[in-house]
Protein backbone atom coordinates (compact mmCIF):
# COMPACT_ATOMS: atom_id res chain seq x y z
CA UNK A 1 0.00 0.00 0.00
CA UNK A 2 1.31 3.60 -1.03
CA UNK A 3 1.83 6.97 1.40
CA UNK A 4 -1.32 7.79 -0.60
CA UNK A 5 -3.49 4.90 -0.15
CA UNK A 6 -2.90 5.10 3.13
CA UNK A 7 -3.82 8.92 3.46
CA UNK A 8 -6.97 8.20 1.52
CA UNK A 9 -8.22 5.83 4.71
CA UNK A 10 -6.98 8.57 6.72
CA UNK A 11 -8.53 10.90 5.23
CA UNK A 12 -11.97 8.73 4.31
CA UNK A 13 -14.26 10.50 6.74
CA UNK A 14 -15.67 14.08 6.06
CA UNK A 15 -13.98 16.35 8.67
CA UNK A 16 -15.04 19.36 11.18
CA UNK A 17 -12.88 22.35 10.60
CA UNK A 18 -12.64 23.78 14.26
CA UNK A 19 -13.97 23.66 18.08
CA UNK A 20 -14.39 27.00 19.80
CA UNK A 21 -14.01 27.89 23.53
CA UNK A 22 -13.91 31.42 25.69
CA UNK A 23 -14.32 31.80 29.01
CA UNK A 24 -14.56 35.39 31.65
CA UNK A 25 -13.44 34.56 35.12
CA UNK A 26 -10.70 36.53 37.11
CA UNK A 27 -11.02 34.26 40.21
CA UNK A 28 -10.31 31.23 38.01
CA UNK A 29 -7.29 29.54 35.87
CA UNK A 30 -9.04 30.47 33.33
CA UNK A 31 -6.15 28.87 30.86
CA UNK A 32 -6.36 25.42 32.85
CA UNK A 33 -10.02 25.24 32.11
CA UNK A 34 -9.60 26.24 28.17
CA UNK A 35 -7.40 23.19 28.33
CA UNK A 36 -9.74 20.47 30.00
CA UNK A 37 -12.65 22.30 27.58
CA UNK A 38 -10.44 21.77 24.69
CA UNK A 39 -9.99 17.95 24.94
CA UNK A 40 -13.65 17.70 25.19
CA UNK A 41 -13.43 19.22 21.91
CA UNK A 42 -11.00 17.37 20.30
CA UNK A 43 -13.32 15.84 18.10
CA UNK A 44 -13.90 18.67 16.44
CA UNK A 45 -9.82 19.27 14.95
CA UNK A 46 -6.81 17.59 15.88
CA UNK A 47 -4.32 19.32 13.77
CA UNK A 48 -3.73 22.30 15.87
CA UNK A 49 -4.70 23.94 18.99
CA UNK A 50 -4.22 27.26 21.10
CA UNK A 51 -4.95 29.02 23.78
CA UNK A 52 -4.65 32.94 24.31
CA UNK A 53 -5.57 34.35 27.65
CA UNK A 54 -5.56 38.29 28.85
CA UNK A 55 -4.36 39.48 32.08
CA UNK A 56 -5.40 42.14 34.23
CA UNK A 57 -3.11 44.53 32.58
CA UNK A 58 -5.09 43.88 29.40
CA UNK A 59 -1.83 42.21 27.72
CA UNK A 60 -2.23 39.27 25.98
CA UNK A 61 -0.54 36.05 26.32
CA UNK A 62 -0.47 33.18 23.37
CA UNK A 63 0.20 29.47 23.03
CA UNK A 64 0.01 27.53 20.01
CA UNK A 65 1.12 24.05 18.52
CA UNK A 66 0.67 21.30 16.38
CA UNK A 67 -1.35 18.47 17.29
CA UNK A 68 -3.33 17.05 19.82
CA UNK A 69 -4.35 19.27 23.10
CA UNK A 70 -2.68 17.13 24.95
CA UNK A 71 0.47 16.76 23.18
CA UNK A 72 0.81 20.76 22.96
CA UNK A 73 0.14 21.72 26.22
CA UNK A 74 1.62 20.58 29.46
CA UNK A 75 2.59 22.51 32.93
CA UNK A 76 5.09 24.43 31.89
CA UNK A 77 3.71 25.97 28.74
CA UNK A 78 0.06 26.52 30.76
CA UNK A 79 1.99 28.61 33.49
CA UNK A 80 2.50 31.91 31.34
CA UNK A 81 -1.12 31.86 29.99
CA UNK A 82 -2.24 33.87 33.27
CA UNK A 83 -5.26 36.13 32.99
CA UNK A 84 -8.86 36.59 33.82
CA UNK A 85 -10.47 35.47 30.75
CA UNK A 86 -9.43 33.20 27.44
CA UNK A 87 -10.21 31.49 24.45
CA UNK A 88 -9.35 28.31 22.90
CA UNK A 89 -9.04 26.85 19.86
CA UNK A 90 -9.12 23.33 18.19
CA UNK A 91 -8.15 22.96 14.23
CA UNK A 92 -8.54 20.77 11.13
CA UNK A 93 -7.52 22.90 8.07
CA UNK A 94 -10.60 23.24 5.50
CA UNK A 95 -9.18 26.27 4.07
CA UNK A 96 -5.48 26.62 4.55
CA UNK A 97 -2.77 24.25 5.15
CA UNK A 98 -1.99 22.64 8.28
CA UNK A 99 0.64 24.63 9.21
CA UNK A 100 1.25 26.01 12.58
CA UNK A 101 0.48 29.60 10.68
CA UNK A 102 -2.38 28.76 10.31
CA UNK A 103 -3.06 27.49 13.95
CA UNK A 104 -5.58 29.96 16.37
CA UNK A 105 -6.48 31.91 18.22
CA UNK A 106 -5.01 34.68 16.27
CA UNK A 107 -3.93 37.62 17.95
CA UNK A 108 -3.06 40.71 16.90
CA UNK A 109 -2.87 44.44 18.35
CA UNK A 110 -5.30 47.50 17.16
CA UNK A 111 -5.92 51.47 18.14
CA UNK A 112 -8.49 49.47 20.39
CA UNK A 113 -6.23 47.40 22.30
CA UNK A 114 -5.19 43.88 21.44
CA UNK A 115 -7.89 41.35 19.91
CA UNK A 116 -7.73 37.49 19.45
CA UNK A 117 -10.36 35.37 17.43
CA UNK A 118 -11.07 31.51 16.85
CA UNK A 119 -13.42 30.66 13.81
CA UNK A 120 -15.07 27.52 13.41
CA UNK A 121 -16.47 27.72 9.82
CA UNK A 122 -15.53 28.93 6.26
CA UNK A 123 -16.25 32.22 4.86
CA UNK A 124 -18.03 31.60 1.51
CA UNK A 125 -17.18 35.00 0.24
CA UNK A 126 -13.88 35.00 1.25
CA UNK A 127 -12.40 35.56 -2.07
CA UNK A 128 -14.13 38.66 -2.42
CA UNK A 129 -13.90 40.03 1.21
CA UNK A 130 -9.80 39.31 0.47
CA UNK A 131 -9.46 41.52 -2.39
CA UNK A 132 -10.95 44.40 -0.77
CA UNK A 133 -8.81 44.08 2.12
CA UNK A 134 -6.13 43.93 0.19
CA UNK A 135 -7.32 46.75 -2.25
CA UNK A 136 -7.00 49.11 0.75
CA UNK A 137 -3.37 48.14 1.62
CA UNK A 138 -3.96 45.34 4.20
CA UNK A 139 -0.74 42.79 4.29
CA UNK A 140 -2.38 39.24 4.63
CA UNK A 141 0.28 36.33 5.73
CA UNK A 142 -2.36 33.40 6.26
CA UNK A 143 -4.30 31.58 4.12
CA UNK A 144 -7.49 30.34 6.82
CA UNK A 145 -10.06 33.36 6.56
CA UNK A 146 -9.63 33.93 10.13
CA UNK A 147 -7.16 36.43 9.10
CA UNK A 148 -9.75 38.01 6.98
CA UNK A 149 -11.91 38.48 10.09
CA UNK A 150 -9.30 39.59 12.24
CA UNK A 151 -8.28 42.78 10.08
CA UNK A 152 -12.22 43.56 9.15
CA UNK A 153 -12.52 43.62 12.85
CA UNK A 154 -9.43 45.78 13.22
CA UNK A 155 -10.30 48.41 11.14
CA UNK A 156 -13.48 51.36 12.35
CA UNK A 157 -16.22 50.95 10.74
CA UNK A 158 -17.53 53.42 8.37
CA UNK A 159 -21.13 52.57 8.59
CA UNK A 160 -21.48 53.48 12.57
CA UNK A 161 -20.82 56.92 14.60
CA UNK A 162 -20.25 54.59 17.45
CA UNK A 163 -16.70 52.89 17.24
CA UNK A 164 -17.26 49.74 20.11
CA UNK A 165 -16.48 46.60 19.34
CA UNK A 166 -19.89 45.35 19.14
CA UNK A 167 -20.33 48.00 16.49
CA UNK A 168 -17.34 46.62 14.40
CA UNK A 169 -18.24 42.58 14.92
CA UNK A 170 -21.89 43.65 13.63
CA UNK A 171 -20.27 45.82 10.54
CA UNK A 172 -18.16 42.43 10.09
CA UNK A 173 -21.24 40.35 10.03
CA UNK A 174 -23.38 42.79 7.91
CA UNK A 175 -20.48 42.10 5.43
CA UNK A 176 -19.70 38.54 5.82
CA UNK A 177 -21.99 35.77 4.48
CA UNK A 178 -20.64 32.18 5.38
CA UNK A 179 -20.73 29.58 8.37
CA UNK A 180 -18.87 30.64 11.53
CA UNK A 181 -18.71 30.26 14.68
CA UNK A 182 -16.28 33.17 17.07
CA UNK A 183 -15.06 33.21 19.75
CA UNK A 184 -13.50 36.83 20.46
CA UNK A 185 -11.23 38.49 23.45
CA UNK A 186 -10.84 42.38 23.68
CA UNK A 187 -9.12 43.58 26.70
CA UNK A 188 -12.00 43.98 28.62
CA UNK A 189 -14.57 41.05 27.54
CA UNK A 190 -15.01 37.72 25.65
CA UNK A 191 -17.35 37.75 22.62
CA UNK A 192 -19.45 34.78 21.11
CA UNK A 193 -20.96 35.38 17.26
CA UNK A 194 -22.71 33.20 15.58
CA UNK A 195 -23.80 33.64 11.42
CA UNK A 196 -26.97 35.03 10.39
CA UNK A 197 -28.17 31.31 9.16
CA UNK A 198 -26.78 29.60 12.51
CA UNK A 199 -25.22 26.77 10.41
CA UNK A 200 -22.54 26.27 13.04
CA UNK A 201 -23.07 24.85 16.56
CA UNK A 202 -22.24 27.80 19.52
CA UNK A 203 -23.91 27.49 22.99
CA UNK A 204 -23.46 29.52 26.40
CA UNK A 205 -22.55 27.59 29.62
CA UNK A 206 -21.76 29.08 33.07
CA UNK A 207 -19.92 28.12 35.88
CA UNK A 208 -20.04 28.97 40.10
CA UNK A 209 -16.95 29.94 41.60
CA UNK A 210 -16.27 28.58 44.90
CA UNK A 211 -17.32 32.39 46.55
CA UNK A 212 -20.71 32.01 44.94
CA UNK A 213 -19.93 33.95 41.90
CA UNK A 214 -21.50 33.14 38.48
CA UNK A 215 -18.88 33.14 35.38
CA UNK A 216 -20.21 32.07 32.04
CA UNK A 217 -18.51 29.82 28.92
CA UNK A 218 -19.10 30.08 25.09
CA UNK A 219 -18.37 27.50 23.48
CA UNK A 220 -19.05 24.91 20.28
CA UNK A 221 -20.58 22.07 22.04
CA UNK A 222 -22.22 21.74 25.33
CA UNK A 223 -19.90 18.91 26.39
CA UNK A 224 -17.47 20.84 27.00
CA UNK A 225 -19.25 23.10 29.49
CA UNK A 226 -19.79 19.56 31.08
CA UNK A 227 -16.50 18.79 31.35
CA UNK A 228 -15.37 21.71 33.35
CA UNK A 229 -18.67 21.38 35.68
CA UNK A 230 -20.82 23.96 34.19
CA UNK A 231 -24.23 24.09 33.36
CA UNK A 232 -25.79 24.43 29.92
CA UNK A 233 -27.89 27.47 29.40
CA UNK A 234 -28.79 28.45 26.01
CA UNK A 235 -27.62 28.25 22.18
CA UNK A 236 -25.93 31.39 21.09
CA UNK A 237 -29.02 32.44 18.47
CA UNK A 238 -28.34 32.87 14.97
CA UNK A 239 -26.67 36.54 14.08
CA UNK A 240 -25.90 37.16 17.65
CA UNK A 241 -23.64 38.92 19.57
CA UNK A 242 -23.08 37.86 23.34
CA UNK A 243 -20.51 39.38 25.27
CA UNK A 244 -19.39 37.92 28.65
CA UNK A 245 -17.89 40.41 31.17
CA UNK A 246 -17.20 41.64 34.64
CA UNK A 247 -20.72 42.53 34.56
CA UNK A 248 -22.43 39.05 32.93
CA UNK A 249 -23.78 38.13 29.74
CA UNK A 250 -25.27 40.32 27.44
CA UNK A 251 -27.15 39.87 24.15
CA UNK A 252 -26.55 42.13 21.13
CA UNK A 253 -28.43 41.62 17.77
CA UNK A 254 -24.96 41.88 14.99
CA UNK A 255 -27.57 40.86 11.69
CA UNK A 256 -30.95 39.52 12.23
CA UNK A 257 -31.56 35.76 11.71
CA UNK A 258 -32.21 34.53 8.19
CA UNK A 259 -35.89 33.46 7.70
CA UNK A 260 -34.83 30.02 6.68
CA UNK A 261 -32.05 29.10 9.21
CA UNK A 262 -29.97 26.37 8.13
CA UNK A 263 -28.05 24.95 10.97
CA UNK A 264 -25.69 21.94 9.77
CA UNK A 265 -27.54 18.46 10.16
CA UNK A 266 -24.00 16.62 9.77
CA UNK A 267 -23.83 17.83 12.97
CA UNK A 268 -26.32 15.00 14.41
CA UNK A 269 -25.22 12.20 11.93
CA UNK A 270 -21.56 12.59 12.59
CA UNK A 271 -19.39 15.49 14.09
CA UNK A 272 -20.89 16.33 17.45
CA UNK A 273 -19.83 14.23 20.34
CA UNK A 274 -23.35 11.95 21.08
CA UNK A 275 -23.07 13.53 24.51
CA UNK A 276 -23.91 17.46 23.16
CA UNK A 277 -27.40 18.94 23.17
CA UNK A 278 -28.07 20.49 19.41
CA UNK A 279 -31.42 22.15 19.41
CA UNK A 280 -32.65 20.88 22.74
CA UNK A 281 -31.72 17.13 21.64
CA UNK A 282 -29.07 14.65 23.01
CA UNK A 283 -27.32 13.67 19.82
CA UNK A 284 -27.18 10.37 20.79
CA UNK A 285 -30.93 10.34 21.21
CA UNK A 286 -31.18 11.75 17.82
CA UNK A 287 -28.78 9.02 15.96
CA UNK A 288 -30.76 5.78 17.84
CA UNK A 289 -33.53 7.50 16.09
CA UNK A 290 -31.86 7.61 12.51
CA UNK A 291 -31.13 4.04 13.27
CA UNK A 292 -34.69 2.80 14.06
CA UNK A 293 -35.85 5.14 10.97
CA UNK A 294 -33.15 3.35 8.67
CA UNK A 295 -34.43 -0.26 9.87
CA UNK A 296 -38.23 1.06 8.89
CA UNK A 297 -37.06 2.18 5.35
CA UNK A 298 -34.24 -0.84 4.95
CA UNK A 299 -34.54 -4.28 7.20
CA UNK A 300 -32.23 -6.73 6.62
CA UNK A 301 -33.23 -8.90 3.17
CA UNK A 302 -34.77 -12.60 4.00
CA UNK A 303 -32.11 -15.14 4.09
CA UNK A 304 -32.02 -17.64 0.83
CA UNK A 305 -34.04 -20.33 0.92
CA UNK A 306 -32.92 -23.36 3.27
CA UNK A 307 -32.65 -26.84 1.67
CA UNK A 308 -33.82 -29.46 4.28
CA UNK A 309 -32.53 -29.79 7.23
CA UNK A 310 -30.64 -26.35 7.16
CA UNK A 311 -31.10 -24.17 9.72
CA UNK A 312 -30.51 -20.08 9.35
CA UNK A 313 -27.47 -18.18 10.27
CA UNK A 314 -28.38 -15.92 13.84
CA UNK A 315 -28.53 -12.20 12.38
CA UNK A 316 -26.61 -9.97 14.07
CA UNK A 317 -26.55 -6.11 13.96
CA UNK A 318 -23.13 -3.85 14.60
CA UNK A 319 -21.47 -0.49 14.10
CA UNK A 320 -18.68 0.97 12.89
CA UNK A 321 -17.16 2.75 16.34
CA UNK A 322 -17.77 5.46 17.19
CA UNK A 323 -20.40 7.78 15.82
CA UNK A 324 -22.33 4.73 14.05
CA UNK A 325 -23.08 2.66 17.23
CA UNK A 326 -26.31 4.77 18.43
CA UNK A 327 -27.66 4.12 15.34
CA UNK A 328 -26.97 0.73 15.17
CA UNK A 329 -29.12 0.33 18.52
CA UNK A 330 -31.98 1.71 17.00
CA UNK A 331 -31.81 0.04 14.48
CA UNK A 332 -31.15 -3.53 15.91
CA UNK A 333 -34.13 -2.79 18.65
CA UNK A 334 -36.51 -1.65 15.96
CA UNK A 335 -36.23 -5.19 13.78
CA UNK A 336 -35.68 -7.10 17.20
CA UNK A 337 -32.46 -8.60 16.43
CA UNK A 338 -29.00 -8.60 18.46
CA UNK A 339 -27.22 -5.78 18.91
CA UNK A 340 -23.27 -6.88 19.39
CA UNK A 341 -19.67 -4.79 19.34
CA UNK A 342 -18.39 -6.23 16.38
CA UNK A 343 -15.21 -3.93 15.78
CA UNK A 344 -12.64 -2.27 17.94
CA UNK A 345 -11.19 1.06 17.26
CA UNK A 346 -7.48 1.99 18.07
CA UNK A 347 -8.52 5.69 18.86
CA UNK A 348 -5.34 7.12 19.12
CA UNK A 349 -2.90 4.99 16.58
CA UNK A 350 -3.02 7.92 13.70
CA UNK A 351 -3.04 10.42 16.05
CA UNK A 352 0.36 10.63 16.46
CA UNK A 353 3.88 12.45 14.89
CA UNK A 354 5.43 8.91 14.71
CA UNK A 355 4.82 7.72 11.29
CA UNK A 356 4.32 3.88 10.38
CA UNK A 357 6.76 1.97 8.57
CA UNK A 358 6.05 0.48 4.47
CA UNK A 359 5.08 -2.81 6.68
CA UNK A 360 2.72 -1.00 9.09
CA UNK A 361 1.34 1.14 6.20
CA UNK A 362 0.40 -2.02 4.32
CA UNK A 363 -1.88 -2.91 6.88
CA UNK A 364 -3.97 -0.24 5.82
CA UNK A 365 -7.28 -0.04 8.09
CA UNK A 366 -6.31 -2.37 9.98
CA UNK A 367 -4.25 -0.49 11.84
CA UNK A 368 -7.79 1.83 13.00
CA UNK A 369 -9.88 -1.31 13.86
CA UNK A 370 -10.05 -4.51 15.49
CA UNK A 371 -13.10 -7.61 14.41
CA UNK A 372 -14.23 -9.25 17.09
CA UNK A 373 -14.10 -12.63 15.29
CA UNK A 374 -16.40 -14.57 18.59
CA UNK A 375 -19.18 -12.21 17.94
CA UNK A 376 -19.24 -12.33 13.74
CA UNK A 377 -18.24 -16.02 12.88
CA UNK A 378 -21.28 -17.98 11.24
CA UNK A 379 -23.16 -15.00 11.39
CA UNK A 380 -25.15 -12.64 9.21
CA UNK A 381 -23.92 -9.04 9.50
CA UNK A 382 -25.85 -6.05 9.28
CA UNK A 383 -23.27 -2.99 9.40
CA UNK A 384 -23.98 0.11 10.08
CA UNK A 385 -22.08 3.27 9.58
CA UNK A 386 -23.35 6.89 9.48
CA UNK A 387 -21.87 8.09 5.85
CA UNK A 388 -19.69 6.64 2.62
CA UNK A 389 -17.32 9.75 1.89
CA UNK A 390 -14.93 7.74 -0.52
CA UNK A 391 -15.33 4.22 0.25
CA UNK A 392 -12.32 3.08 1.14
CA UNK A 393 -12.74 2.33 4.57
CA UNK A 394 -16.21 0.64 4.78
CA UNK A 395 -15.06 -1.35 1.45
CA UNK A 396 -11.85 -2.71 3.58
CA UNK A 397 -14.64 -3.10 6.81
CA UNK A 398 -16.64 -5.11 4.71
CA UNK A 399 -13.66 -7.53 3.32
CA UNK A 400 -12.33 -7.06 7.24
CA UNK A 401 -15.99 -8.37 8.81
CA UNK A 402 -15.95 -11.41 6.28
CA UNK A 403 -12.61 -12.42 6.52
CA UNK A 404 -13.49 -12.80 10.34
CA UNK A 405 -16.12 -15.41 9.46
CA UNK A 406 -19.44 -13.58 8.66
CA UNK A 407 -21.44 -15.25 6.41
CA UNK A 408 -23.01 -12.19 4.66
CA UNK A 409 -22.64 -8.68 5.27
CA UNK A 410 -25.31 -6.25 4.72
CA UNK A 411 -24.64 -2.25 5.10
CA UNK A 412 -27.11 0.01 6.29
CA UNK A 413 -25.98 3.80 5.85
CA UNK A 414 -27.61 6.37 8.62
CA UNK A 415 -27.84 9.01 6.35
CA UNK A 416 -28.21 9.62 2.58
CA UNK A 417 -25.71 9.40 -0.01
CA UNK A 418 -23.16 12.07 -0.10
CA UNK A 419 -23.01 13.53 -3.11
CA UNK A 420 -21.82 17.15 -2.80
CA UNK A 421 -18.84 18.76 -1.30
CA UNK A 422 -19.18 21.52 1.72
CA UNK A 423 -17.93 24.30 1.09
CA UNK A 424 -19.19 25.59 4.61
CA UNK A 425 -16.46 24.54 7.39
CA UNK A 426 -16.13 20.91 6.35
CA UNK A 427 -13.57 18.84 4.29
CA UNK A 428 -16.33 16.64 2.74
CA UNK A 429 -13.71 15.97 -0.39
CA UNK A 430 -14.39 16.94 -3.53
CA UNK A 431 -16.77 16.00 -6.47
CA UNK A 432 -14.47 13.46 -7.87
CA UNK A 433 -13.90 12.09 -4.55
CA UNK A 434 -17.39 11.56 -3.82
CA UNK A 435 -18.02 7.95 -4.25
CA UNK A 436 -21.74 8.52 -4.64
CA UNK A 437 -21.56 11.32 -6.96
CA UNK A 438 -19.70 9.05 -9.70
CA UNK A 439 -21.34 6.12 -8.73
CA UNK A 440 -24.79 4.65 -8.64
CA UNK A 441 -25.97 2.76 -5.70
CA UNK A 442 -25.42 -0.79 -7.31
CA UNK A 443 -22.00 0.34 -8.60
CA UNK A 444 -21.14 1.55 -5.27
CA UNK A 445 -22.56 -2.01 -3.53
CA UNK A 446 -20.08 -3.68 -6.16
CA UNK A 447 -16.97 -1.27 -4.78
CA UNK A 448 -17.56 -2.18 -1.28
CA UNK A 449 -18.47 -5.55 -1.69
CA UNK A 450 -21.44 -6.15 0.50
CA UNK A 451 -23.89 -8.32 -0.52
CA UNK A 452 -26.50 -5.31 0.11
CA UNK A 453 -26.73 -1.70 0.55
CA UNK A 454 -29.07 0.76 1.24
CA UNK A 455 -29.21 4.13 2.83
CA UNK A 456 -31.34 6.21 5.06
CA UNK A 457 -33.30 8.66 2.72
CA UNK A 458 -33.49 12.26 3.03
CA UNK A 459 -36.93 13.02 3.92
CA UNK A 460 -36.45 10.08 6.57
CA UNK A 461 -33.20 12.00 8.10
CA UNK A 462 -34.84 15.36 8.36
CA UNK A 463 -38.36 13.55 9.58
CA UNK A 464 -35.91 12.07 12.69
CA UNK A 465 -33.86 15.38 13.30
CA UNK A 466 -36.76 17.99 13.18
CA UNK A 467 -39.21 15.92 15.01
CA UNK A 468 -38.13 16.58 18.52
CA UNK A 469 -36.48 19.86 17.93
CA UNK A 470 -36.89 22.58 21.31
CA UNK A 471 -34.94 25.88 21.58
CA UNK A 472 -36.27 25.69 25.20
CA UNK A 473 -35.37 29.24 26.96
CA UNK A 474 -34.00 30.96 24.50
CA UNK A 475 -34.51 34.29 26.37
CA UNK A 476 -33.25 34.47 29.71
CA UNK A 477 -33.50 35.97 32.82
CA UNK A 478 -29.89 36.13 33.56
CA UNK A 479 -28.92 38.38 31.00
CA UNK A 480 -28.57 42.19 30.63
CA UNK A 481 -31.00 44.04 28.89
CA UNK A 482 -29.45 45.10 26.02
CA UNK A 483 -31.14 47.64 23.18
CA UNK A 484 -31.73 44.58 21.18
CA UNK A 485 -33.64 42.30 23.61
CA UNK A 486 -37.16 43.60 22.52
CA UNK A 487 -35.93 42.34 18.70
CA UNK A 488 -34.78 39.28 20.18
CA UNK A 489 -38.20 38.36 21.78
CA UNK A 490 -40.05 39.58 18.42
CA UNK A 491 -37.07 37.07 16.55
CA UNK A 492 -38.13 34.14 18.86
CA UNK A 493 -41.84 34.56 18.49
CA UNK A 494 -41.18 33.50 14.58
CA UNK A 495 -38.33 31.52 15.24
CA UNK A 496 -38.44 28.43 11.64
CA UNK A 497 -36.23 25.31 12.33
CA UNK A 498 -34.33 24.57 9.56
CA UNK A 499 -31.01 22.92 8.02
CA UNK A 500 -28.34 22.66 5.82
CA UNK A 501 -28.15 19.21 3.93
CA UNK A 502 -26.49 20.66 0.86
CA UNK A 503 -24.21 17.74 1.31
CA UNK A 504 -26.55 15.29 -0.10
CA UNK A 505 -28.91 17.87 -2.52
CA UNK A 506 -26.94 19.94 -3.35
CA UNK A 507 -28.70 23.22 -2.59
CA UNK A 508 -26.38 25.43 -1.31
CA UNK A 509 -28.25 28.24 1.11
CA UNK A 510 -25.35 30.58 -0.22
CA UNK A 511 -23.54 31.57 -2.79
CA UNK A 512 -20.19 30.59 -2.97
CA UNK A 513 -17.15 32.42 -3.83
CA UNK A 514 -14.19 30.75 -3.41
Amino acid sequence: MSQTMYTDFENDEPKEKCGVFGIYAPELDVSRISFFALVALQHRGQESCGIATCDERGVPHVATGMGLVSQVFNEVNLQPLKGKMAIGHTRYSTAGRSTIVNAQPVVVQTVKGHLAIAQNGNLTGAKKLKQILLERGVGMFMESDVEIITQMLAAVPSSTDSDTWESRIASFMQQADGAYSLTIMTPDAIYGVRDFLGMRPLCIGKITTDAGKTRYVICSETCAINTIGGQYIREVRPGEIVRIDEKGLHSFMGRPPSDNPAFCVFEYVYFARPDSVLEGQLVHKVRQRLGTQLAVEAPPPPYRALKEGEVAPKICVIGVPDSSLPAAIGYAKRCGLTYSEGLTKNRYIHRTFIQPSDYLRKLGVALKFNPLAENIRGKRIVLIDDSIVRGNTIKALVAMIRGAGAVEVHVRISSPPVKHPCFMGIDMATYEQLTSHNLNNEEVLKLIGADSLAYLTHEGMMKVVQEEINFGNAITETEVTSPTQSSWRAAEEKRKVGHCSACFTGEYPLQIDW
